[in-house]
């Protein structure tokens, strides 16, 4: 591609390909023999590229073992790509930048200000620097903590390798480990250290820079944003809810809850609670869950994270945002307010677009798979959720899906990762202005 064609590119389309390319990169590099564990063969191509899509895309749905099938040129390979993929290819690129004093241009701020979901480019530098330095802050504390975990179990250097590699998989929602055997954190599911410092991970990574950036200027300004008042609120209830609901369905499980003690119980109803929010780790097997707590994880897979962050889902303001609008149309009100502040009615019909088109992608995904893969629906909406949410909870069928499975899961994996508005307006003609309006019209709904 010529640059003149390059810089005619709108910025939604410079993030679709930039995030093609890495992953293309990446399966490359992931399907050479320096990447297979010594005595495996390389993995194919296709698994490459799953694999490198699953990273970039921050899910950890995967159909190789990483623990087991990488060596540790491929698992480096793996976290650096969910390092990009979490904190976004233009943070990295602008990391690069501000090493080498380079200006940042104004199309550059621009691409910035759509990666980040902001509204306007006022502060963007700014903010990346934040977004760097708190990012990899949080990472090299939860790494400190976890080999000092994990060096009474292995040797201090691996050791030290397990808790980087973990701390940046958490803390940007991948959900990929490398205890082999497809178990994630399930020997753990009784130790506060590991359960406690993830979830910190989980959650900081999963609510999203800009609230974190809100966070840490409230002692200066002792005010916090709309934005963060409706994302930590609704990050809370939802984290609290969905760990009552999984106490209360998987308690008598034998085989989940059923044989762990009460403090177990309460640290795995948490965990499990907090991990749908895009983070994929687990410390039940998700295959033993009750119908209903899986049918409820969906639910909280499809809702996921919040904007601006390393996480995928329609995001806790859509899901505010929807509830808000059906509370005041059951009271009559005209308007939509969240903590004494009124929201624009462009904000609802954003909210309804991006979850009309993410139900649309998850239910047409999920009847195409049901076509071609030999298992129940509800694995089936489970694993297609899990994709589009970029959560990486599975089930058990990514392993053995097929070709076509394989690559639709892939593209759920993109499409959640950059999210339907910026993937819908990558792909959209370019924009004509309107010359003229239509007459208003009148249906009955309802």
């Amino acid at each position: 591609m010529r640059k003149l064609d390059l810089l005619k590119l709108s910025p939604p389309r410079i993030l679709v390909s930039g995030f093609a390319l890495i992953i293309l990169i990446g399966g490359i590099l992931l399907s050479l023999p320096v990447s297979a564990a010594p005595g495996h063969e390389p993995i194919s191509f296709l698994d490459a590229l799953f694999t490198a899509t699953s990273a970039t895309c921050v899910t950890g749905l995967v159909v190789a073992d990483t623990g087991r099938d990488f060596s540790t040129f491929g698992q480096v390979v793996i976290m650096l790509l969910i390092q990009v993929g979490g904190l976004g290819f233009m943070t990295m690129a602008t990391l690069v930048a501000l090493m080498l004093k380079k200006k940042i241009s104004l199309r550059e701020r621009l691409i910035l200000q759509e990666a980040l979901n902001q509204s306007s480019m006022e502060g963007i530098v700014r903010l990346i620097r934040k977004v760097l330095i708190y990012s990899l802050t949080i990472e090299a504390v939860a790494a400190v903590i976890f080999t000092i975990r994990w060096a009474f179990e292995y040797p201090l250097g691996k050791a030290m390798f397990l808790g980087m590699w973990h701390a940046v998989s958490m803390f940007n929602n991948a959900g990929f480990d490398l205890f082999g055997e497809y178990r994630s954190l399930t020997m753990y599911v009784n130790d506060p250290v590991v359960n406690v410092v993830a979830m910190c991970l989980i959650i900081l990574g999963g609510i999203g820079f800009i609230v974190m950036s809100d966070l840490m200027d409230y002692r200066q300004k002792r005010k916090l944003s709309l934005h963060t008042k409706v994302v930590l609120s609704t990050s809370a209830f939802l984290i609290v809810l969905g760990a009552l609901v999984i106490f209360i369905f998987e308690y008598s499980n034998a085989k989940t809850m059923g044989p762990l003690s009460f403090q177990g119980k309460v640290l795995s109803a948490f965990f499990q609670s907090v991990t749908p929010r895009t983070a994929g780790a687990n410390t039940l097997d998700i295959a033993g869950l009750r119908q209903a707590t899986q049918f409820f994880i969906i639910i909280l897979m499809f809702i996921g994270a919040s904007p601006g962050s390393t996480g995928g889902g329609i995001k806790t303001t859509t899901f505010t945002t929807l509830v808000g609008g059906i509370i005041s149309m059951i009271r009559g009100k005209e308007d939509i307010v969240l903590f004494r502040n009124r929201l624009a009615k462009d904000r609802l019909l954003k909210a309804l677009t991006i979850t009309m088109i993410a139900l649309i992608l998850v239910v047409f995904v999920s009847m195409l798979l049901s076509t071609t893969e030999d298992h129940s629906f509800l694995m089936i909406l489970f694993e297609v959720t899990s994709a589009f949410g970029t959560v990486g909870l599975s089930m058990g069928l990514t392993a053995n899906l097929t070709v076509f499975g394989k690559i639709m899961i892939m593209l759920m994996m993109f499409a959640g990762r950059l999210g339907p508005l910026t993937l819908a307006y990558a792909l959209q003609p370019n924009k004509e202005k309107e010359l003229y309006r239509y007459p208003e019209g009148k249906i009955i709904i309802g």
